[in-house]
């Protein structure tokens, strides 16, 4: 049976990289590197360099073009295709390159466990064992840039994404909102009112922008911010925490 390692390596900083990730990374027959495009080959790129700075083995590295989603009204549909698609290329690459792999590396960015769907592609495939090994997140990333903590005073956290956002608006009773997989803007969708953001791109890289204010003031700021730097990259992550009635 093949194990397949899913490695959290933060957002692309080396030193985000775990002692444990670095063993795993070692130990494994054959790693695995997605492609998603010419104009997000940076991705591509910020894996293998992060390889050459931990490997101390001849560990074969193959790479693999991500099948494209479907834009289709049928979101959650499209997602459960794309995500079947995902695993029979993983299975198709392995058998490609190392059919007698015992162990199988995959590098994802943050941690497999905070929106991340890697899980559950590798539950597709029968017969895999999967091993998690845990990665500084986007949010932690997120809240050391800014030197904030995540919660204020004995208050919860909604961690939440820019379509649910964008759909539902702000959720009752919530203080505090982590929201993720933004494609762009979600908070404009919400009342700007007494709400301050700390938002952030490429947290933690080298090119890591941040930007923080009162909602009302800086909204058009990391709109255009992050148009500026999707252009200049070819692509962007970025996170950002919403908080209102509360000190930090």
């Amino acid at each position: 049976m093949i194990t397949l390692s899913l490695i959290g390596i933060g957002t692309g900083n080396p030193d985000h990289v775990t002692g444990q990730a670095i063993r795993a990374l070692n130990a494994a027959d054959l790693i695995l590197i997605p492609r998603k495009g010419e104009a997000k080959s940076d991705l591509a790129d910020l894996r293998r360099q992060i390889l050459s700075q931990v490997l101390t083995a001849p560990v074969p590295v193959a790479d693999y073009d991500v099948p494209q989603r479907a834009d289709q009204d049928d979101y959650l549909g499209a997602v459960n295709d794309w995500h079947d698609a995902i695993a029979q290329t993983w299975a198709e690459t392995i058998a490609a390159h190392r059919p007698d792999a015992a162990n199988v590396a995959l590098m994802v960015w943050g941690d497999p466990s905070l929106y991340d769907s890697t899980l559950r592609i590798a539950a597709r495939l029968p017969g895999l064992g999967v091993r998690v090994i845990p990665g500084i997140t986007s949010l932690q990333a997120l809240t050391a840039a800014h030197a904030i903590p995540l919660n204020t005073l004995a208050a919860p956290v909604t961690i939440t994404t820019g379509r649910q956002l964008r759909d539902h608006g702000w959720p009752e009773g919530a203080t505090t909102l982590a929201v993720m997989l933004d494609k762009g803007g979600a908070f404009t969708s919400i009342a700007a009112e007494d709400t301050e953001i700390w938002w952030g791109a490429y947290v933690g890289m080298p090119e890591e922008t941040l930007i923080h204010g009162p909602l009302a003031e800086v909204s058009g700021h990391i709109l255009a911010t992050r148009a500026r730097l999707r252009k200049e990259h070819g692509w962007i992550m970025d996170i950002y925490l919403l908080r209102r009635g509360g000190d930090v």
